[in-house]
């Protein structure tokens, strides 16, 4: 019997990076804090076979790409960001779908943070 094998799933767990979030004149004058959390699932079979780093997503490439984004942008809304790192994750054909989650620490009083997720999926053909 043939086995169906899953997508393979990559995290990129608390990115902590700095970038000008939010829309008043305090946020925009100077840096915060943001952490970001990335999963994107992709097929990894003929790289589990070949052991291959060709055959492989490139985790380091994909992180590259996301600090620069964040670290040389600014944003008004946490949606505007991770609509921005999704379409990011998503770049690479191998990937299936990707989910973005982006925190703001100290975003509210009596909070740790504000989160806001985004999840997106390729269109099957």
């Amino acid at each position: 019997m043939p086995i169906r094998h899953a997508p393979a799933r990559i995290r990129i767990k608390d990115l902590r990076l700095r970038t000008y979030i939010g829309f008043n004149d305090d946020e925009q004058r100077k840096r915060q804090d943001v952490v970001i959390n990335v999963t994107v699932d992709y097929d990894a079979i003929n790289a589990a076979h070949s052991d291959d780093v060709a055959d492989a997503l490139d985790y380091k490439a994909l992180t590259k790409r996301i600090i620069a984004h964040v670290e040389d942008g600014r944003f008004l809304l946490l949606e505007k960001l991770a609509h921005d790192l999704l379409a990011i994750a998503l770049e690479p054909p191998v990937v299936h779908r990707a989910e973005v989650e982006v925190d703001k620490p100290h975003a509210l009083r009596f909070s740790d943070s504000v989160s806001l997720t985004m999840v997106a999926e390729r269109e099957q053909d």
